[in-house]
């Protein structure tokens, strides 16, 4: 079968209207970032998982690579084709129902192609909440995010995507259709498949469904915006906080003087209620009781870090409105960055208490080889995850400047991550950006188990190839 056979045996399976070969395709052939730019042999949009399997037999029969896509709203080029002009851009958008929700076993049932927001916005109309919350939450999709095993700003109380995932539907990379949405949170018969799936990107199989774990929604939350001296005290307010709140404290955000300095510069209408500091802390309680209990707990906390020298100052939202603010202030930083001209990611896990040593080593390093380099830190302290990115020099060309030194920035990085026992990606997976950094890094037995479950299960290689492994 040759490429115009196969397109309209595809066109047979999914309807020509879902066929894309002609025209701008750059929401599916360019990255979000803008650094990887594809050329597929078409962009196939299935709207049903029985469409999905007969694209990926057709491809499987002809040879062809299939590349699956939720929302394109990655940041390491796992979702987007080669230049090749041979791979299939498996399109994942129009699977976008909510099949059932099961208020009783605290489940929902979602298709890949359903929009995170629109989840949260489900399960809430129940009265519930799906806790998974991330910049992107307006674009990105499930399918994507349980690719990616995606993180966000709750992983401190309710885990990652993978911990909030019950059961999968998932197309294999020969076509069949392993059906495991059962939400069960008991069931010990045999290899976890679900988990296998999950953070693969794409690479093992598409992920067409899935089973999402609920929880009853918080009576309140009160949030607050706290400055801290060092990062150290950061660490310790967080300790202070999980003392005193236990399973309350849903997130525990973190921002240098940079981070918020570049959204001060390019989101002047943003309230920055404490002014500048070395470090912020943003950090939220949920509370099962009323407002009055969680505001309460909150200033009881700051009370007591202001008393220890924790914190220099602090600042309680009074509304919801402004708990919104607050969290506006934290995620228009990527925003931020990406106006100010492209920078050099790092999405980074370290043990909680070694991430101090950890920005107080790399940034000497990077300030002494590069100098008037600026770094822009910020993430998730409390899980341990952080956003450890370099923007070039005031008055430096910042494309030029990360075409010449974004290897020897991530050698430097990279090295000082592993000293300290940590890893270089956190939540936004390998892709193609950290492949090879991977093979490098990653222990020769871990990677030849990986490589023995790739041949097992796709032994054609055609699933994404080129990403991850």
């Amino acid at each position: 079968m040759n490429a115009g056979a196969l397109l309209e045996t595809l066109r047979g399976e999914v309807g020509t209207a879902y066929v894309l070969t002609e025209g701008d395709l750059c929401a599916w052939e360019l990255d979000w970032r803008k650094r990887y730019r594809g050329r597929a042999l078409a962009v196939v949009r299935p709207g049903s998982t029985a469409e999905v399997a007969a694209v990926v037999r057709a491809c499987a029969a002809q040879g062809t690579a299939v590349v699956p896509q939720g929302g394109n709203t990655g940041l390491v080029g796992g979702g987007v084709p080669d230049a090749s002009g041979t791979q299939v851009l498996l399109s994942l958008a129009r699977l976008n129902r909510v099949r059932a929700i099961d208020a009783a076993n605290l489940t929902m049932t979602v298709e890949a192609g359903c929009v995170l927001h629109s989840v949260q916005h489900a399960a809430a109309a129940r009265g519930l909440l799906f806790a998974l919350s991330l910049a992107a939450e307006g674009s990105c999709t499930i399918g994507g995010n349980l690719a990616t095993n995606a993180g966000g700003t709750q992983v401190l109380r309710y885990g990652t995507a993978r911990e909030l995932c019950l059961g999968l539907e998932v197309v294999t990379p020969a076509g069949d259709i392993w059906e495991g949405l059962a939400g069960l949170r008991k069931d010990n018969t045999g290899y976890d498949l679900r988990d296998l799936y999950i953070g693969s990107e794409g690479t093992l199989g598409v992920i067409t469904a899935a089973t999402l774990k609920l929880h009853p929604q918080p009576a309140a939350r009160g949030t607050a915006l706290a400055a801290c001296a060092s990062l150290e005290d950061c660490v310790a307010l967080l300790g202070l906080a999980q003392a005193r709140l236990s399973a309350g404290l849903t997130a525990f955000e973190v921002m240098n003087a940079l981070s918020l300095a570049l959204v001060a510069r390019h989101f002047p209408a943003l309230a920055q209620p404490l002014g500048a500091s070395p470090w912020t802390v943003l950090l939220e309680q949920s509370d099962a009781e009323s407002p009055a209990h969680a505001r309460a707990l909150l200033e009881g906390l700051l009370a007591a870090a202001l008393e220890g020298g924790k914190i220099t100052n602090a600042v309680v939202a009074e509304s919801l409105q402004q708990s919104h603010q607050l969290w506006h202030l934290r995620e228009s930083i990527p925003l931020a960055q990406g106006q100010e001209g492209p920078n050099i990611k790092h999405d980074i896990a370290l043990p909680v208490s070694r991430i101090a040593g950890f920005v107080a080593h790399t940034d000497a390093v990077l300030v002494r080889r590069f100098p008037g380099v600026r770094l822009v830190d910020f993430g998730h302290l409390g899980d341990g995850n952080l956003h450890y990115n370099v923007q070039a020099p005031v008055g430096v060309d910042a494309a030029s400047f990360l075409g010449e030194y974004e290897a020897a920035v991530n050698a430097l990085v990279y090295d000082a991550v592993q000293a300290h026992g940590g890893s270089i990606s956190a939540e936004h997976g390998i892709g193609a950006l950290k492949r090879d950094e991977l093979t490098r890094r990653k222990s020769p037995v871990a990677l030849s188990l990986m490589r023995a479950i790739k041949q097992a299960l796709d032994p054609q290689g055609l699933m994404n190839p080129g990403r991850l492994l």
